[in-house]
């Protein structure tokens, strides 16, 4: 299995103003900022709070590395279960696209129940579709496992960075959003290096079947030490809300997947989807700008309402889109034009992936210090010079060179991830932190969702085109994948103009509260 996150919670733990929770006593262990600022930081706060936060961390990484352990197999499961690469690439849209769903939903579960219950519905729902996955006899129903999965990862995001930012104050959570930055970005991109061992050996399904004893360790682990750190309240869900935002969300992310199939003759013609989930999305958006005027939001969209917030979820959102489509398209390409194995395909991806975890925490320090924009911006261009480079690859593409592509794409993505985590959920008023979390969660796997259909569906269109015109396979596939990059590249210049406006967020309007 992956690591663990390289770097300690305590290290990120803040100093004396350490916030108290109500129903909580203050902790008797706060320290003196001089004690702080000498190393003691591990001390400030209460032990409890740190547990969470660590059960919290470790099993976010454990659920979300799952996201993308299904790239490396596709085309393995495209021989093995007879299916198409646009079909199989929903082994992987699926599970975003469910997350995309369920997670505006936790913004009223983290209201409405506290921690452990959460978390214990979390790890529950994922252990149970990992079992389901590992037993599917076909097709149809692994697509059901990874459903039930995502239903588990959608929930544990959210309550992650919800605590932290409950927990931790403004000076110190650029270092924790640098492991948090891990979770989201390294084990995503460990995925498919796992994948790839697995793979070599064994059956697809010990994809799962390894997963299992660890994820339900995890599950009784958390059952036993985890403990409630928030005061739930009693509120309501709106159903018609929940019904939109699934319309809107399944109905975009489908669309976009039957751009591909459209060169096969598919029976649903790619607009309709697209048209009905654009149509349910401009409805939720006005139901949710009706009910928050009585603070009865599914998604409270007035954390739109920072300029600040705003420009860090588009650029995320680019940002998810560019990690997704990448992670699914090299493994594509490393198999299928180059002629590696699935091994060397998940090998591939292991440095960057590493370069991602050894970097957010450092990343983090540096933001706490200098603030988000000396690292967005050179990490937006070096980003962008990638996806410009990768625009070029062909079927004799030296393997080397883009394994250093790769890593300098992880690299560039590691400058992002945590100056916009945090640049984003501190510009938020404290009673929105759990809508905050909601919104960029949705935000993260609805783009990464789109970014994994968008890049699947201009590669299959383009190489049908070249296969019709005479071009050989191989080559026919080369361009594809040239275009599916060409298309990444023209999106990431939105977050290369985005890196200059992101600002650090104001301390006055970032003050820790509770969840209510």
């Amino acid at each position: 299995m992956a690591q663990s996150p390289p770097s300690r919670v305590s290290d990120a733990l803040p100093s004396p103003d350490a916030v108290v929770l109500p129903g909580t006593a203050a902790s008797p262990d706060a320290v003196s900022p001089e004690r702080s600022s000498l190393g003691g930081v591990q001390d400030a706060l209460p032990a409890r709070d740190k547990l969470v936060i660590t059960l919290l961390l470790i099993s976010a990484f454990v659920v979300i590395l799952n996201e993308t352990i299904m790239g490396v197999a596709i085309p393995r499961l495209v021989a093995d279960l007879g299916i198409t690469v646009s079909a199989g690439q929903w082994l992987s849209t699926a599970f975003m696209l469910t997350m995309a769903v369920v997670i505006p939903v936790t913004g009223f579960l983290l209201q409405r129940f506290n921690t452990r219950p959460v978390f214990m519905a979390a790890m529950g729902l994922f252990s149970l579709g990992t079992l389901i996955a590992a037993l599917a006899p076909g097709f149809e129903v692994l697509v059901v496992g990874r459903v039930v999965q995502a239903s588990g990862t959608a929930i544990m995001m959210p309550l992650l960075m919800t605590t932290v930012m409950t927990l931790v104050p403004p000076a110190s959570r650029g270092k924790i959003m640098g492991n948090i930055s891990i979770v989201i970005s390294v084990a995503p991109a460990l995925g498919p290096t796992i994948s790839g061992a697995i793979l070599s050996v064994l059956d697809w399904r010990w994809m799962f079947w390894l997963v299992l004893p660890i994820s339900l360790a995890a599950l009784g682990f958390g059952s036993a030490k985890m403990q409630n750190v928030t005061t739930p309240r009693r509120s309501a869900i709106d159903v018609v809300s929940v019904v939109l935002s699934a319309l809107a969300f399944g109905g975009i992310i489908y669309g976009l997947s039957q751009l591909g199939e459209a060169s096969t003759g598919s029976a649903v013609p790619a607009w309709l989807p697209l048209a009905v989930g654009i149509v349910a999305l401009a409805l939720f958006v006005v139901r949710q700008l009706m009910l928050q005027r009585r603070d009865a939001a599914l998604l409270d969209l007035r954390v739109f309402s920072s300029r600040n917030f705003t420009i860090s979820i588009v650029a995320i959102a680019v940002s998810m889109m560019a990690l997704f489509g990448t992670i699914i398209l090299i493994p594509i390409y490393v198999q299928t034009v180059l002629g590696m194995d699935p091994l060397v395909s998940g090998l591939l991806l292991l440095p960057g992936g590493l370069a991602m975890g050894l970097l957010g925490p450092v990343v983090g320090r540096i933001y706490d210090r200098r603030g988000p924009r000396v690292l967005l911006v050179p990490g937006a261009f070096l980003v962008s010079a990638v996806f410009w480079f990768m625009t070029r690859v062909t079927e004799t593409t030296p393997v080397s060179l883009v394994l250093v592509a790769h890593v300098l794409l992880s690299v560039g993505l590691a400058l992002m991830f945590t100056p916009l985590l945090t640049s984003a959920l501190g510009s938020v008023k404290p009673r929105l932190y759990s809508h905050g979390s909601a919104v960029f969660g949705t935000a993260q796997q609805l783009a990464g969702a789109a970014g994994t259909a968008l890049f699947i569906s201009v590669m299959t269109i383009r190489s049908t085109s070249l296969l019709g015109d005479g071009v050989a396979e191989q080559a026919a596939l080369a361009g594809g994948i040239r275009a599916a990059f060409l298309y990444g590249a023209v999106i990431f210049l939105l977050a290369v103009v985005a890196s200059f406006f992101v600002r650090a967020p104001e301390e006055a309007g970032d003050s820790p509260a509770p969840l209510h």
